[in-house]
């Protein structure tokens, strides 16, 4: 054991490893914390700035969602009423109540109208790398830990949706937080953490209703794994009767029952035919919401997701690796969540979002026992020209979806990863493998930062509805709308607080039309209605009210 403890990890060649005596599992707490841990930290407070709260409000909300959950959480700000979603006026029951919490307490504490909803969101990201380090480190080792952490941070999606004021992210959050305190219970009995698992759990629940419980299923493979080799010395069993414990329970149903239970007390059958039937089993079987997506779609969503890090997911297919009952556990949290999303009708990319701290972890670990990581690295550094390549494609994207995107144009310094690769190639030859990921993260940081001050001032102007509210609003007494998509719509109340009155039935002297592909624009209204032009188009609504669709 002392040979174990004095050599690095790192440094220790595949050949020689299985000869060397296995760390036990109860002892992975007391991991030693290595010199070159706050070194790291030291860069992470930097990188953290910069990637989750640096110009957090340079474009206004996007899409009919964010402006949406946005209005509502603003609603129970202002009214005092916290169990009720409203939209509008209307009840709304399409999400479960914590992102509203959320949202309501940035109004109340006095945030802008970007920043309140946005910045609760990135502070939870953000609390969460924290809680990732710390739960890795207790498991796998404080190099693990720094792989993880960094590879998870600086990913795309987890990067976009630590952005917006959606739900997504804080369902990540507090179901992976849930999930990662249980591995000691898998993998030793160790029932400390399950209360607070149980909790968090139940936080889950309040992010995004019944979604955490149908992926919390990979414990059962994990726990049968266990009893597979009961037999091993020093190995004890987890049995699921410790789940049934009130002490377990108890948390769970004390943090999600209270407001389920009051929204159906103030709101009768309505919130549950809303709420549990048409938002998660119609969403799962039927297509009326109009996110059908072939069954192949997740494949690669998942590989753009962990973009800068997708080259590193062929290291995990080692197959020895999956006797630890706790790489079990984690690879049957990710297959088993894109099996489960696969199966639904309806499919939007950030599902997969709690599927990323799993695989950043089953990386990170195969990361940490590779023999030459060098070709692997690399790959990852000139991964990076997908930051420059989005900074085109983004804004129409976002507007008007990536299949419509414009193809960028090639331009010289794509090639600027390429002296990333080379310098993260010459760290891993010298033994250096932490300071590379570093690099990488490094890199993603200013990519991240190139998006930022090039595509967001166009997302503000095309995708977003908050400029065009600040060009009409001297004359919003004038203004009705007519033919316009419900992004538009959604964004256009938002701002304007008071909504617009729909031309249909409140006309006024000024129009609002949408053309098909354009911003919306402002054109006196027509003599009579039999003159205005159709402008009505798949996804154009006259009133957010009649498409309750995500």
């Amino acid at each position: 054991m002392a040979v174990r403890s004095a050599i690095p990890a790192t440094h220790i060649n595949a050949r020689f490893r299985h000869y060397l005596p296995a760390r036990p599992l109860r002892h992975s707490i007391m991991e030693a914390m290595p010199r070159k841990i706050p070194r790291l930290l030291w860069l992470a407070v930097p990188l953290a700035y910069f990637l989750y709260f640096y110009r957090l409000d340079a474009a206004g909300l996007i899409g009919p969602d964010e402006p949406r959950y946005a209005s509502i959480g603003r609603e129970m700000a202002r009214s005092g009423d916290w169990i009720t979603p409203r939209l509008w006026g209307l009840p709304w029951f399409e999400k479960p109540a914590l992102l509203y919490w959320m949202t309501g307490a940035g109004f109340r504490l006095g945030f802008g109208t970007e920043i309140a909803p946005r910045l609760p969101v990135a502070l939870l990201a953000v609390a969460f790398l924290a809680f990732y380090w710390w739960t890795v480190r207790r498991e796998f080792g404080c190099l693990a830990a720094g792989f993880a952490t960094l590879i998870l941070g600086t990913c795309g999606e987890w990067l976009g949706f630590s952005q917006v004021g959606a739900p997504d992210l804080p369902l990540a959050v507090t179901f992976s937080a849930a999930m990662l305190l249980a591995v000691p219970w898998i993998a030793r009995k160790d029932a400390r953490f399950l209360p607070a698992a149980s909790a968090l759990l139940g936080f889950a629940v309040l992010a995004k209703g019944l979604t955490p419980l149908v992926l919390a299923a990979p414990a059962i493979p994990a726990v049968w794994s266990v009893g597979r080799h009961a037999g091993e010395p020093g190995r004890p069993v987890p049995s699921f009767r410790d789940l049934l414990r009130l002490r377990v329970m108890a948390p769970f149903l004390v943090v999600a029952l209270p407001w389920y239970l009051l929204c159906y007390l103030r709101n009768g059958m309505a919130f549950p035919i809303e709420f549990f039937w048409r938002h998660h089993f119609q969403r799962f079987t039927s297509g009326a919401l109009l996110h059908g997506q072939p069954w192949w779609f997740y494949l690669p969503v998942f590989a753009g997701a962990f973009l800068p890090w997708t080259p590193l997911l062929p290291l995990v297919g080692r197959r020895a690796a999956f006797r630890d009952p706790r790489r079990l556990f984690l690879l049957a949290w990710v297959l088993f969540g894109l099996a489960v999303f696969s199966l639904s009708v309806n499919k939007l990319p950030g599902y997969v979002l709690p599927l990323l701290p799993a695989a950043a972890l089953l990386v990170a670990l195969a990361l940490d026992e590779a023999v030459n990581a060098r070709p692997w690295l690399a790959a990852c550094a000139l991964s990076l020209v997908a930051f420059p390549i989005a900074v085109p494609v983004l804004p129409a994207a976002l507007a008007s979806g990536l299949s419509r995107a414009p193809r960028p144009a090639f331009h010289w310094w794509w090639l600027s990863p390429a002296a990333v690769a080379a310098v993260v190639w010459l760290l891993e030859t010298r033994g250096r493998r932490l300071a590379a990921v570093a690099v990488i993260a490094t890199g993603a940081t200013a990519g991240m930062l190139y998006v930022k001050q090039s595509a967001l001032p166009r997302v503000d102007g095309i995708a977003s509805a908050r400029g065009l509210w600040r060009a009409i609003a001297g004359r919003a007494g004038d203004i009705c709308i007519a033919n316009i998509e419900r992004n538009w719509v959604y964004g256009l109340n938002y701002y304007s607080v008071t909504p617009l009155p729909e031309c249909s039935a409140q006309p006024r002297p000024l129009w609002l039309l949408q053309s098909p592909g354009q911003p919306p624009h402002l054109a006196p209204a027509p003599s009579s209605p039999d003159s205005m032009v159709d402008l009505v188009s798949p996804n154009v609504v006259l009133s957010p009210f009649r498409n309750r669709m995500k």
